[in-house]
């Protein structure tokens, strides 16, 4: 299994139509073949200066390598992800056994 989890800050502020726009578009992403256990999430840590993050499981890399080249994933990433995010970290974790 893979977990696809990507932390994130906007450029638009809390509450902002944008950032609605966003959230609303990135939620969208757990339609797309493959994708399990979506979630949407909004940071409550003072420790990090990420406000969200989106987490995501695959059954195998080659299914989570599928979403990354879905065209409603290249999509995403060309209209909203790269106009509206400020800083991202992206990790994907493999399930130890």
């Amino acid at each position: 299994m893979i977990k696809h989890t990507i932390t994130f800050k906007l450029k638009y502020a809390k509450g902002s139509a944008e950032e609605s726009i966003f959230l609303k578009a990135a939620t969208e992403l757990r339609s797309i073949p493959g994708v399990k256990n979506f979630e949407c999430l909004r940071q409550i840590s003072a420790k990090s200066h990420f406000d969200y993050a989106l987490s995501m499981d695959f059954i195998s890399i080659e299914t989570y390598n599928e979403y990354n080249q879905h065209p409603e994933h290249t999509t995403f990433v060309n209209t909203y992800w790269t106009a509206f995010v400020e800083d991202f970290l992206e990790l994907d974790y493999e399930l130890m056994q």
